[in-house]
């Protein structure tokens, strides 16, 4: 009998997590479709996300950290809603794949020779410029520039660059309006103590009417994986709260995650330690975790929990890196780590940053690991 009752809780817990993995892809599978525009600054994808989210939330039944769900706030940025059109000696380009226009660059409409400035190089007028690119990475603006530069993937563009017809579209939003999405589940014994889980949830949204990124990897798995926890914790609530904040802005410089260090809907010195997931979808190569120097004793433990149960092949030490939403807690004095999975897919600010090529290889062992360090934490 007692064989028989091991074998149903091995069982139960191998559906449990097979559970949780489907879950998981399901979340980072919506958050990545067309529905959402890459959950930036065109066609309401950040919005959809936040609702998304507050919805998701509800359902697994977190309380609002604040009086509701969402923490408001506002920034200015540089968009891409319609027309992107670039012509190189006559072909056609296809936005994302063969060219991006950068971040900053204002719309234009134009048709000039390019003048060679080096082998990568190129200008047609002062306010319209073209460079080879071994890859094309885009990213986010909150201002507007003087000059339109293109950038041209060398790797599906191999002509000598001579003439150019573009027109492009941008918009300016001054104060485009964002949320942080901020839920909580009470603790059992010690609710004034409170373990924070975070993620961004936006990405860079869409370059013109017909081509968005998806932000599989960046950051859909983050928050899916946050997701997940999140029901885990609310079914298994703890001695400690726990508080999980998806935040936005993140691509246009950590700007939500400052907002709330600026405006905290929790004490700051309540939070006993924050995990931030930012490209967690990998592993194979194992994972880095930002701070490890800085609180050399969490790290040791987060190890030795590793190694006690041989989830992750390698856990890398970085040290103190404003690169991502840990930052500005840690500058207040949060102790904070920023977790962030190594190897597969190689995709990054692209547009092949697809699910379909996520692997998400350690997410259980991550899940797992999350789960015993916070335990630990509460010890």
């Amino acid at each position: 009998m007692r064989f028989f009752f091991l074998i149903v809780f091995f069982l139960f817990s191998k559906y449990s997590f097979a559970q949780d993995s489907t879950y998981t892809r399901r979340i980072i599978n919506t958050l990545t479709s067309k529905e959402f525009w890459g959950r930036g600054y065109t066609r309401d994808g950040m919005k959809k996300s936040a609702d998304y989210l507050v919805a998701a939330y509800q359902k697994i039944g977190l309380l609002p950290m604040g009086i509701a769900y969402k923490q408001s706030f506002n920034f200015p940025v540089n968009t891409f809603p319609g027309k992107m059109m670039v012509a190189i000696n006559g072909k056609k380009l296809i936005p994302g794949k063969d060219f991006i226009v950068n971040n900053e660059s204002p719309g234009i409409k134009q048709t000039a020779r390019l003048t060679p400035i080096d082998s990568l190089n190129y200008q047609a007028t002062p306010s319209l410029n073209v460079s080879l690119k071994d890859k094309l990475t885009w990213s986010v603006a909150t201002e507007v520039g003087e000059v339109t530069t293109i950038q041209l993937n060398k790797k599906t563009f191999t002509a000598i660059p001579k003439e150019i017809s573009v027109d492009i579209e941008n918009k300016f939003i001054p104060n485009f309006e964002a949320a942080n999405v901020c839920g909580l589940v009470k603790g059992t014994k010690f609710p004034d103590s409170i373990l924070i889980i975070t993620a961004h949830y936006d990405h860079l949204g869409g370059m013109g009417a017909d081509t968005f990124f998806p932000g599989a990897n960046d950051n859909a798995a983050g928050v899916a994986t946050l997701l997940s926890l999140a029901k885990y914790y609310a079914a298994n609530p703890q001695p400690f709260s726990i508080g999980f904040i998806c935040f936005a802005g993140e691509e246009a410089g950590l700007l939500g995650s400052r907002y709330f260090v600026e405006n905290p809907l929790v004490p700051l010195s309540k939070i006993k330690f924050l995990l931030n997931l930012d490209l967690v979808g990998t592993g194979e190569a194992g994972m880095t975790v930002v701070n490890a120097s800085v609180y050399p004793k969490a790290f040791a433990m987060l190890n030795a929990i590793n190694n006690k149960n041989q989830y992750i092949s390698k856990i890398n030490p970085r040290g103190k890196a404003a690169n991502s939403d840990h930052y500005f807690f840690t500058e207040k004095g949060v102790p904070a780590f920023f977790i962030y999975t190594q190897g597969g897919p190689s995709a990054y600010h692209d547009i092949f940053d697809k699910p379909e090529t996520l692997p998400l290889t350690e997410y259980k062992d991550l899940f797992k690991l999350i789960v015993g360090f916070n335990q630990k934490l509460m010890e």
